[in-house]
Parts: structure tokens; sequence; C-alpha cells
């Protein structure tokens, strides 16, 4: 078993890093490193005999953390960004529908399920919206939820109306 990456080397990673309970100072779960952040290897072992295991070295957040080998990729590869992650609470900057039909209104919260990065044109997002389908959903027309409270009181909310049959 041979590392792909060396001592040195510039890395990004590919999903979020939280906290499995061995980092000190933060509860366990917390997010330590965001997706696409880039770091240096300082440090190359195993665990358990079977998986490749880097030190990295943070710069932007000052942290060194462990990182599985399916974890990386190279600093340079190509790498598309999104606003949102999974588990992420959105809402909509504009009506959705489908056919002329609209299923959810604007500025509805949804929850992000996953991240399409190579959709045509520009990140899109499988976005579920309670009582409804989960919908593919651009990036253009979601916002972030704090967004939508500090309008709340311009804008009310109204739930979209129920599919008819």
């Amino acid at each position: 078993m041979r590392p792909q990456y060396e001592f040195g080397d510039a890395v990004r990673v590919v999903r979020n890093v939280r906290n499995d309970g061995t980092y000190p100072g933060e509860s366990t779960g917390a997010l330590l490193i965001r997706r696409g952040s880039t770091g240096f290897v300082r440090d190359v072992g195993t665990f358990l005999q079977d998986q490749m295991i880097y030190t990295v070295h943070f710069l932007d957040s000052d942290r060194v953390v462990g990182c599985r080998e399916e974890e990386l990729q190279p600093a340079d590869a190509p790498w598309t960004p999104s606003r949102f992650e999974f588990r992420d609470k959105v809402a909509t900057s504009r009506p959705l529908g489908i056919q002329g039909r609209v299923l959810v209104r604007q500025g509805e919260i949804g929850e992000v399920i996953r991240v399409v990065r190579d959709h045509p044109g520009e990140v899109a997002y499988h976005v579920h919206f309670p009582d409804r389908n989960t919908l593919v959903v651009p990036e253009s027309a979601l916002t972030e939820v704090e967004a939508v409270i500090d309008t709340a009181e311009e804008s009310p909310h109204r739930p979209a109306p129920s599919p008819t049959p």
C-alpha cells in the first residue's frame, strides 16, 4: 500500500470533516473543516493496517486534522464550489414549478439532500420540501434561510397549495 500524497503536497478535502471524538476541544460531530478547504500534508500513516491517514494542516483555519485518503484530492484538481451542503436548510428565492404548475412558493424552506456538482450549467441540489417530492433546484434559485427570516415582516410565509391529483 503506497500513499497517494507525500509530505508537503497541497490537498483539498472533498467532504466536510467532523469531529469523531478524537479532536480535542471540540464536541463530537462539530464541523472541523468545510468541504473544499485546502491544506498541506504534514505526515502519512495507516489505520487498522489498511487505511492511509494523512495529517493535514489547513492554514486558513490553522487546524491540523487527520484525513483518510478518499477524503482528499490534489489541490490543483478541478473543483466546483457550492454555497450549500448536505442537510443545510435553504429557502427558495423564486417560485418553483414543473410544467407551469407552482409546487413551491418563494421563501419556502427545504433541506438539501444531495449536492449535484456536475449538473449542466451550474451547481444544483436535491432539495426536500415538507409534504412534497424532492426537487432538483439550481443554486441560483436558493438562498440562505436567514435571508428569508430577516424579510418575514415584508413578505409573510404562505405554504404552497397541496398538489391536485
